[in-house]
């Protein structure tokens, strides 16, 4: 059964993720536009649409999606099945634990899933990123895994976890947020009475989480972007940590810039946070209905 889910969580991340792409790069490049050459480069999110398309392609836009799928293939794959698996322990009786409980299981599956899933976060920003570059010091990667290869043989192994800390700090909060929030939701809705364990009920709960989940996690995300996609110049890295990141773009930028891409963020994160919870809900009642036997086919979380 176990191994059954695990390939229902890798269905429902991949298919969300192909879907979601091109506001994955819209998002990179926005949170990288206050560094270098680029300050000036995207204003807003249609700005950065027009200026990828019109200097990169249409195709351009699906830039990365190699490393996006690998990283739901690792990151996604594990939160989701040890929060769920956390989830069903804690559950007595058929009573779901309380939200404390439930954002503690989110941290604990987030900080797992990110540790496993940052080599491919790594390679996803820099491969989002190389199209704002000047074309002498663009990195060409060709692939997630030509990405990774060459990463090891040119910066050494330990490269590919670079980030890792404020990677398993936004894991953490997304976790925290979304998991924790959409069962929260969910059962705050389905105890009003006026929905029921449906695809309207999931759909709603999953928007909420989406909301929260955004400005929970956006500071900590363009930390995160910006120490992976960092050069060391000279024998010097751009920054120091994540601590540095957020203390020089609150500096140079302004407080509000932490919360610079919100829009594509939440364009990527609130539609991928409703295609994997439906996803995830309907595969996992027709599993429990078809495979399993089990007539009462309520969603999993």
């Amino acid at each position: 059964m176990a191994l059954d889910l695990k390939k229902l969580f890798l269905f429902c991340s991949m298919g969300a993720t192909c879907f979601v792409q091109p506001l994955d790069l819209v998002k990179n490049r926005m949170q990288l536009s206050g560094v270098g050459d680029s300050a000036k480069a995207y204003k807003t999110s249609f700005h950065a649409i027009k200026d990828i398309v019109g200097k990169e392609g249409v195709i351009a836009m699906y830039t990365g999606l190699s490393a996006g799928l690998l990283r739901q293939a690792t990151y996604t794959t594990t939160r989701l099945g040890i929060y769920t698996w956390l989830f069903e322990t804690c559950s007595k009786d058929g009573q779901p634990p309380g939200f404390a409980v439930k954002a503690a299981l989110g941290m604990v599956a987030g900080i797992a899933g990110a540790f496993v899933g940052t080599p491919a976060e790594v390679a996803l920003i820099r491969m989002t990123s190389d199209g704002r570059l000047p074309l002498a010091e663009r990195r060409n990667y060709t692939g997630v895994f030509n990405a990774l290869v060459r990463i090891t043989k040119e910066e050494g192994l330990l490269t590919l976890w670079r980030g890792a800390l404020p990677t398993m700090g936004r894991a953490m909060v997304v976790n925290a947020a979304q998991l924790a929030s959409y069962s929260q939701a969910k059962q705050f809705l389905l105890s009003t009475g006026l929905l029921n364990d449906n695809i309207g009920c999931h759909f709603a709960a999953s928007i909420m989480s989406g909301l929260v989940t955004t400005a929970a996690s956006m500071p900590v995300d363009i930390a995160k972007t910006r120490i992976q996609n960092m050069k060391t110049i000279n024998g010097k890295p751009e920054y120091t940590g994540a601590i540095d990141v957020l203390t020089k773009v609150v500096r140079n930028e302004g407080f509000f810039s932490l919360w610079k891409g919100f829009t594509p963020y939440f364009a990527r994160l609130g539609p991928h946070t409703i295609l994997t919870f439906i996803f995830l809900e309907q595969m996992t009642a027709s599993y429990r209905l078809y495979v399993l036997g089990n007539k009462d086919v309520r969603g999993s979380l």
